[in-house]
């Protein structure tokens, strides 16, 4: 087992993440163990598929099940999940614990920012996305208005449970879904990136690449450590989210991850665009991009999805797309475009690729 201790340079909280088997069966308890009351929040999937082993595990702990799926990630849900928590009676030494991708960890860390104005939260990844990605630097949010995340806090887990054991229930877009986050990773770190490359035929084929978990956790806590609230350095982790979020909203049958992979495609062409790249590192990126997605997907008219990229926080003028764009190994670049240039690139892109 890797343990992996997250502080913040700024703050003095510290999150600590374990990763590897035995995660939940052994270091869960003993860190929750001092906790007077806990209060487990997961979503319906999890609660069919584990439901039995958490509470093998836990014991008769009281549970909130949300229903599984993004388009549940509401004010109902949050709002509700703070109801039982109020009803179970719990106090500011209590805890919860999320047992979910991440969905669940969003919500319920929202929630425990919230209630009683903060309560300990443990974190219990239960997909490959949420383990190598969402479960580590403590961003929490819900969708709003039609606004993916629009509302959230920054509310760091006492302790993430990275525990492989859960991704042997997960179906095959749930694998890509990680390994897009993976692969954004690689785009940041020549390290990592060398390593994704020589696994390229097994990530292609969909298998769980357990070993190299450690390794993305890794990276992205060193990045949170240096700048938790996103101010500076922690923005290269947003590297093809502009594309990738306006494509998730629009697609809706695509995950987070897929869409991740599609929005590096469209954001390294538009760098080799604008930018000095490395072509023969970007040539690589886009490459495997394609073969963990299997090939682009239909997509809807540019006039359809673009226009959400302007609902993007990290834009900082009306009328404006700011992107995250790769342009060599481990190096990226923060591009401002106007909306109608955005459009208009973006147009001929998608006509190059499909």
């Amino acid at each position: 087992m890797r343990t992996i201790v997250l502080k913040e340079e700024a703050q003095p909280s510290t999150s600590t993440i374990y990763c590897g088997e035995g995660a939940f069966l052994s270091e869960l308890p003993r860190c929750i163990q001092d906790f007077g009351q806990k209060f487990i929040f997961t979503d319906s999937n999890v609660e069919r598929l584990w439901g039995a082993h958490i509470r093998k595990v836990l014991g008769d702990v009281p549970v909130f099940v949300m229903p599984a799926g993004e388009e549940h990630k509401t004010e109902e849900t949050l709002f509700a999940l703070l109801k039982a928590m109020a009803e179970a009676g719990l106090h500011r030494t209590s805890c919860l614990v999320m047992i979910g991708g991440g969905v669940v960890g969003d919500v319920g860390g929202l929630a425990a920012a919230l209630y009683m104005r903060g309560i300990a939260c443990f974190q219990v990844p239960t997909t490959l996305l949420a383990q190598v990605d969402s479960s580590v630097g403590g961003k929490t949010a819900i969708d709003f208005m039609g606004v993916k995340n629009l509302v959230g806090a920054f509310n760091q887990p006492k302790a993430v449970f990275a525990d492989p054991c859960f991704l042997s229930t997960l179906p095959p877009r749930e694998v890509r879904c990680g390994i897009g986050e993976m692969v954004k990773h690689g785009a940041l770190s020549e390290e990592l990136f060398e390593k994704l490359l020589l696994r390229r035929k097994e990530l292609a084929s969909l298998a769980v690449p357990v070993d190299l978990i450690a390794d993305n956790i890794a990276f992205k806590a060193s990045v949170v450590a240096e700048d938790a609230k996103e101010s500076g350095l922690r923005k290269c982790l947003n590297l093809g989210h502009t594309t990738a979020h306006a494509l998730e909203l629009a697609l809706k049958t695509r995950s987070h991850g897929e869409c991740v992979l599609l929005g590096t495609i469209f954001e390294a062409e538009l760098a080799r665009r604008r930018e000095k790249c490395d072509e023969s590192y970007l040539g690589e990126l886009t490459a495997l991009c394609r073969e963990v997605l299997g090939g682009i997907p239909a997509l809807p008219a540019p006039a359809v999805w673009t226009p959400l990229a302007l609902l993007d926080k990290k834009n900082t003028e009306k009328d404006a797309v700011v992107i995250t764009a790769p342009v060599g190994r481990g190096t990226y670049r923060l591009i401002a475009l106007p909306f109608a240039e955005y459009a208009r690139e973006a147009e001929e892109i998608q006509a190059k690729l499909c």
